[in-house]
């Protein structure tokens, strides 16, 4: 199993943006919502227009896990998310694929997307859907260093897990190696 990596970098957070945004707007909106919200890429895809209209709290059932689970849109991610669903109906998906109509873009897809736009904006790191997850998880540890809320979050069975799978174990230890010298 190929794994992928957190987009570490804020700069390099931007330079995605820039290049999903000169290339769709749609494309640009799934990429924030996955890095500010930590979920998960197959519930991103899935989501409907009903599902985010008017609300901040919105609600879903993981496809994952079948839980249910509710989470918060931050104020910009609102109103990116208004701006992008004005013209849309409740029915639809919001992140619909320009190939098939009434139907949600492909994981593929949104992995073609993603590997594109971080081959032109330069990034040398293994990039996938899961990218936005643990992009997520890493820069809401560095600024929270709350583990336990995020595992939660995650809905991780144990600290050491939730910082495995974000990175921090790796990055820790890489700082702490280059600062140790004898």
């Amino acid at each position: 199993m190929n794994t992928v990596d957190p987009i570490r970098e804020i700069s390099d957070i931007q330079k995605m943006k820039s290049v999903l945004l000169a290339s769709s707007y749609r494309d640009y909106l799934f990429f924030l919502l996955g890095i500010n919200t930590g979920l998960r890429i197959s519930d991103i895809l899935n989501l409907k227009v009903s599902d985010v209209r008017n609300k901040y709290h919105i609600i879903i059932r993981e496809q994952k896990t079948g839980k249910e689970k509710k989470f918060m849109l931050n104020d910009s991610l609102k109103e990116e998310l208004d701006r992008f669903i004005s013209s849309k109906g409740d029915d639809d998906f919001i992140f619909e694929s320009k190939r098939t109509r009434n139907k949600p873009l492909e994981r593929t897809r949104a992995y073609f997307i993603l590997n594109r736009a971080a081959e032109t904006a330069g990034l040398k790191i293994r990039i996938g859907t899961h990218t936005l997850r643990k992009t997520f998880g890493f820069h809401f540890y560095q600024r929270t260093k709350d583990i336990a809320l995020l595992q939660q979050l995650f809905n991780h069975s144990g600290q050491s897990v939730t910082l495995r799978y974000i990175g921090i174990n790796q990055s820790v230890s890489d700082e702490a190696m280059r600062e140790f010298n004898l």
